[in-house]
C-alpha cells in the first residue's frame, strides 16, 4: 500500500477557502466549506473531504452551483421554516438552516428547516455536532443525485441519501451516527476509481443488475441499499423527508453535478433540532446520553474498548488536529487545483 502524504490542516483550510475565493464566493462562506471539508478528511471521511474541492470549483464555473446566493426564508407554522438556498453551497445554505433550527427551538423546544435549491452539504456530523454543542437532538438528511436501486430494482431511483442522528453528551464528544443508506457513500466510489481501486463485495450491481466491485462499473450501474429491503424501505422514506415538504428535486429527476457540474441540482435538506432544556434539561440529557455511551463501550469483554457511535471519527479527528494524511489521488487533484488557479501552496 502506498504511503498517505501529510499535510498541514491550516494549509489545507488555507488552499480550499482561496480556491473557493477564486470563484466569487465570499470570504466567510470560503472558510466554513473549507473547514467542513478539511474536518471530513480529518475524521478519515475522504469521500466527503478535499475530494470534493474541486468538482465544487467546476460547478461554481459552470453555474451549478451560485456563489453569492440569497438566501430567503418562508413559513406557514411558528416553528418550521423553508430554506430557499438559491443553488448556493450545501455548507452554506446548511450553515443558515442549522441557525435557524437552533434560533427557532430556543423559543418552541422542536424545530425544523426543510431546505429547497441546495447542493451537496459535506459530512452531516458538521451540522449535527452544531445542534449537540447547542444542546439540541437532530435529524438530519438530504436528497442527491440518483445513484442507488430500490431493493430488488436495477434503475436508479433513489439517491445515497444520508441520515445523520445526533445527541450531546456529557463524556468528550456527542453520540452521533452519520451514515450513507446505500452500502457505501458514493464518494468512496468515486475514491476508490481515483486510487485505482477494488469496492467492497455487495456495494453495486452493474448496468445489467450484476454483483461488481469495478468502481466504473458501479458508476454506470447502482448502488445497493443498507439492509436489503429493510434498509431501502429506509432510504425511500428519507427522499421523501428531504424532497416532499418543498419544491426539491428526488434523486431520479436530478442531473448530479458528478455527472454534469453545470446542473442545478435542486438538492433538499431537512434539519430536525429538539432542545432538550425543553424537556427533563440540558444537563439530564447529556448526562444520561454520556452513561449510555459508556454502557456500550464496556459491553465488550475487558481486553476490548467497543466504540460508541461517533467515537472512530472524534478520536480520528483528535489525533489530526495539525496535520492529516490525504489519499494520493486527492492530493495530486489538489496541487492541479493549485496549479490551474495560481495560487501558492506548500503542498
Amino acid at each position: 500500500m502506498q504511503t498517505r502524504p501529510t499535510f498541514s490542516v491550516p494549509d489545507l483550510r488555507q488552499l480550499a477557502a482561496v480556491a473557493l475565493e477564486c470563484c466569487n464566493v465570499p470570504r466567510t462562506d470560503a472558510k466554513l466549506t473549507a473547514r467542513s471539508l478539511v474536518q471530513a478528511d480529518q475524521r478519515g471521511i475522504h469521500s466527503h473531504g478535499l475530494l470534493r474541492l474541486p468538482l465544487y470549483v467546476e460547478a461554481l464555473r459552470l453555474g451549478g452551483i451560485n456563489p453569492r446566493p440569497n438566501l430567503s426564508y418562508s413559513s406557514k407554522a411558528d416553528s418550521v421554516a423553508i430554506l430557499d438556498a438559491d443553488a448556493a453551497l450545501g455548507q452554506v445554505a446548511m450553515q443558515s438552516a442549522v441557525d435557524k433550527v437552533i434560533e427557532i427551538g430556543q423559543i418552541h423546544g422542536i424545530s425544523a428547516v426543510a431546505v429547497q435549491n441546495s447542493s451537496h452539504y459535506g459530512a452531516g456530523a458538521f451540522w449535527s455536532d452544531q445542534l449537540a454543542a447547542a444542546g439540541f437532538l437532530s435529524f438530519i438528511t438530504s436528497s442527491t443525485g440518483p445513484v442507488v436501486a430500490p431493493h430488488g430494482g436495477t434503475t436508479k431511483v433513489l439517491g445515497t441519501n444520508p441520515l445523520t442522528l445526533g445527541a450531546p453528551g456529557s463524556s468528550g464528544w456527542p453520540l452521533t451516527a452519520d451514515l450513507a443508506t446505500s452500502n457505501g457513500a458514493y464518494g468512496k466510489v468515486i475514491a476508490a476509481r481515483n486510487e485505482g481501486q477494488q469496492l467492497p463485495e455487495g456495494w453495486a450491481v452493474d448496468t445489467d443488475g450484476n454483483p461488481t466491485t469495478d468502481p466504473e462499473a458501479a458508476a454506470a450501474g447502482s448502488m445497493i441499499p443498507f439492509g436489503d429491503h429493510k434498509g431501502s424501505a429506509v432510504s425511500v422514506l428519507l427522499e421523501a423527508f428531504a424532497s416532499s415538504l418543498t419544491d426539491a428535486t428526488y434523486a431520479y429527476e436530478t442531473i448530479d453535478i458528478w455527472s454534469n457540474p453545470a446542473s442545478l441540482m435542486n438538492n433538499g435538506h431537512l434539519v430536525i433540532g429538539i432542545n432538550t432544556d425543553a424537556f427533563a434539561g440540558r444537563s439530564h440529557t447529556e448526562a444520561r446520553v454520556a452513561d449510555l455511551q459508556k454502557r456500550v463501550r464496556d459491553s465488550g469483554p475487558a481486553e476490548r474498548t467497543v466504540q460508541a457511535p461517533g467515537d472512530p471519527e472524534h478520536a480520528l479527528e483528535m489525533g489530526a488536529t495539525s496535520s492529516v494524511h490525504l489519499p494520493n489521488s486527492t492530493a495530486d487533484q489538489l496541487r492541479q487545483l493549485a496549479h490551474e488557479l495560481s495560487i501558492p501552496t506548500n503542498l
